[in-house]
């Protein structure tokens, strides 16, 4: 993890946004977007990767995060919020036109592919898991291509 002022914000911003989520095996949510950042190299990924998840999944905004991180780091939590209606395919090509979105969707999908995240801690359908690998692996193949 990279310690500056901005990073140290914008773990406080996802601590607190994300304070009493659990992820499906019953683990503080915070745990997801901490491991994201720790496999960023930079400063603004690693405020991007502690975000991540901010907009989509907690009552904070886009207009929040802009009072207070620069536009380099929205833009890629902008890109990374998938909006209900849009489509996984297009959300993920929009990704990858963005270096830092890209970097740090790449370490995401790596931590939710994790499987032993879930299996043997938690019951979890087959039918999802195996809805999540094909969406993932179509997501890694964007990415990469």
């Amino acid at each position: 993890m990279i310690y500056t002022k901005l990073t140290v914000r914008a773990m406080q911003v996802a601590y607190s946004a994300h304070h009493g989520q659990t992820d499906i095996s019953g683990v503080p949510y915070i745990f997801h977007p901490f491991h994201v950042a720790e496999l960023m190299t930079d400063e603004y990924a690693v405020c991007a990767a502690l975000l991540h998840d901010v907009v989509e999944d907690t009552d904070v905004t886009l207009a929040d995060l802009e009072k207070e991180f620069p536009r380099e780091v929205t833009e890629a939590v902008r890109l990374l919020t998938h909006e209900e209606g849009t489509d996984y395919r297009d959300y993920i090509l929009a990704i990858k036109e963005n270096e830092l979105a890209r970097n740090v969707k790449l370490a995401d999908l790596s931590h939710n592919r994790d499987k032993s995240r879930i299996i043997g801690i938690c019951d979890f359908p087959a039918e999802k898991l195996a809805h999540w690998d094909e969406k993932y692996a179509l997501a890694l193949k964007l990415l990469k291509d």
